[in-house]
Formats: structure tokens, C-alpha cells, sequence
């Protein structure tokens, strides 16, 4: 089991410096962008922060999910296909629990830390 980790903690090193690194620039941006239009909206419509609704609110927890994955979606799928892309050109082999690691990061958890953010600040001026 340590191999494994030794290895996943390896791999992710290395798409820092290898081939397609210009993705751990540009995903997160494009998901900031999604996420601040959409924290603005939420601004406007008074709607709480998004992720600590989702934490706290689980009646709109399903409505709020597919809210946000229709934001951030693209974003996702595009963070696996070049992770995976990058797997084949690097590693000839396809991992997939480090790719959806790698869209994670990349993809999901800027949105959600952004769009509350932008929601907080939009509100409080």
C-alpha cells in the first residue's frame, strides 16, 4: 500500500514541471471565473455561500449540487481528459484515481472556496 501512495505522490510531483503544466494555470482560472459569475449571482439573489450551504442546508443540498456542477462541470471534465492525456503521453498508462485527484484540484475545490468567497464580499459592500 505505501508503494502506491509513493507512487501517486510521484506522479502528481511531476505534472508540476512535465508536459501540459500550462492546465494547473488555466483550469483553476476558468473554474475562478465560473465561480465568481456565479458568486455574484448569488449576491444578488441573497442566496447563503455556497459551500456552507451545502455543509449545512441538506434540503437544497441536490439543488445547489447540480447548480454548481452545471457551472464547473466543463471545467471537471476537461481537467480529466488532459490529466488523462497527459497519463498516456508520460506515464503509457492510465491511472484513474489520480486523474479525478487532479480534476479535484484543479477544477472543484477553487470553485467552492471562490463562489462563497465572492458571495461574502459582494454582500458585504
Amino acid at each position: 500500500m505505501d508503494d502506491i501512495w509513493m507512487r501517486v505522490m510521484e506522479n502528481m510531483t511531476d505534472r508540476v514541471s512535465g508536459p501540459l503544466k500550462f492546465r494547473f494555470i488555466l483550469q483553476p482560472v476558468m473554474a475562478a471565473i465560473f465561480a465568481i459569475m456565479s458568486g455574484l449571482k448569488d449576491a444578488r439573489t441573497g442566496k447563503p455561500p455556497y459551500f456552507w450551504s451545502l455543509v449545512t442546508d441538506p434540503a437544497s443540498r441536490a439543488d445547489m449540487l447540480k447548480d454548481g456542477w452545471k457551472s464547473v462541470g466543463k471545467v471537471f471534465v476537461l481537467a480529466l481528459v488532459l490529466d488523462v492525456a497527459y497519463q498516456i503521453y508520460v506515464l503509457h498508462f492510465v491511472y484513474p484515481g489520480e486523474a479525478i485527484i487532479v480534476a479535484l484540484a484543479l477544477a472543484i475545490v477553487p470553485y467552492l472556496i471562490l463562489r462563497g468567497l465572492v458571495t461574502r464580499i459582494a454582500r458585504s459592500k
